[in-house]
């Protein structure tokens, strides 16, 4: 359930949730680090978050819950983040973007996820100074474990390295999503062509219109995504560090690929909804060859049958003891002559 109010003819910059509504209350993890130190801890108030801030560590906060706009709007005073930034963030039907501030730049994006349906969430990371603030819709879960358990573990790079590789290491993690979305729909895109090749049915046909729009939505994310990562390599901020363009180049790298699948799964998905199509068109045609082939045998021998099925006194052959069995005999002779015609012209 959406709520009532909406930001149609609002002034620009006015904040207003456009996702379901939520009463949970909004919760915001704190991560600080060095290639040295490490801490994490939950909060659900904003100051307390605060008090825990400490200089010279790169600061992950992630905000988990979009819905109340009080909370957003005191985040936005605190970092100066500009209300038409916030705006975006909490309309759920953004389209992905990057865009860059004097003081911060950011990339709005959805987060994917697929079980039986696809699950998609709000997800806008604001990249600071040495400060990555990431927004996300809460549906029970995330795609930043594997970020979160690298920094407890310090694995790789990403504790020597500053807030801009933190949030090109958020972004990598949500397009590893795509990736995996796209593996499952294949699997089934599979599945679903040899059933329709062996047997089409109604289900078959209702589950590919399913996988369409599954297909057209991933693309209508994916498509603005390699814009928006485009945005951010050509950037001039300083917030990204030059050394962050190579990972940035491969990221964009990996939604072209996404792009190419989401396309060549829009095309096997047409093909075979042709082949479904097709294939009950040749039943039908199957069906009626065979109804037309019995009406043809059957309207010569009707005719026979209407001709002395009519009540005349005089007619040669009503008195004739051979009359029934002559008849008989035509009727037979007509249907085996016009068989052995369709059998040759191989009609059958």
């Amino acid at each position: 359930m959406k709520p009532e109010t909406n930001n149609v003819g609002a002034p620009p910059g006015t904040i207003i949730y456009t996702g379901e509504e939520k009463t949970d209350r909004i919760k915001i993890t704190l991560i600080e680090y060095n290639e040295a130190e490490f801490f994490e801890k939950e909060f659900f108030d904003l100051s307390e978050c605060v008090d825990h801030v400490k200089p010279n560590l790169v600061k992950w906060i992630n905000v988990d819950g979009i819905h109340k706009t009080e909370m957003i709007e005191q985040i936005g005073k605190l970092y100066n983040i500009h209300p038409l930034t916030l705006d975006d963030v909490v309309n759920v039907d953004q389209r992905p973007k990057f865009e860059e501030f004097d003081t911060y730049v950011v990339a709005i994006m959805k987060m994917i996820g697929y079980n039986t349906d696809i699950t998609s969430e709000q997800l806008s990371i604001v990249l600071m100074e040495n400060t990555v603030i990431s927004f996300q819709e809460p549906h029970g879960g995330d795609a930043f474990d594997i970020i979160r358990n690298r920094l407890r573990q310090a694995k790789g790079r990403i504790r020597k390295c500053g807030a801009d590789y933190l949030a090109y290491a958020l972004m990598d993690a949500v397009t590893d999503c795509y990736f995996h979305a796209i593996e499952k729909i294949g699997d089934i895109v599979e599945d679903i062509e040899v059933e329709v090749i062996k047997s089409s049915n109604k289900e078959s046909l209702l589950q590919l219109y399913k996988l369409k729009r599954d297909m057209i939505y991933l693309r209508k994310q994916v498509w603005p995504m390699r814009d928006m990562i485009s945005n951010m390599i050509r950037s001039e901020t300083k917030l990204i560090n030059p050394t962050t363009d190579i990972y940035l180049r491969d990221l964009q790298d990996h939604v072209t690929r996404i792009i190419d699948t989401v396309e060549t799964y829009r095309d096997l998905l047409s093909g075979i909804m042709d082949v479904y199509l097709s294939t009950n068109s040749n039943k039908m045609n199957e069906v009626m060859k065979v109804l037309t082939i019995m009406s043809t045998i059957f309207i010569p021998v009707t005719f026979v049958v209407g001709v002395y099925g009519m009540n005349f006194k005089y007619m040669p052959e009503i008195n004739s003891p051979y009359g029934y069995w002559s008849v008989w005999a035509v009727m037979i002779l007509m249907m085996g002559g016009l068989l052995i015609y369709f059998k040759k012209k191989k009609w059958m």
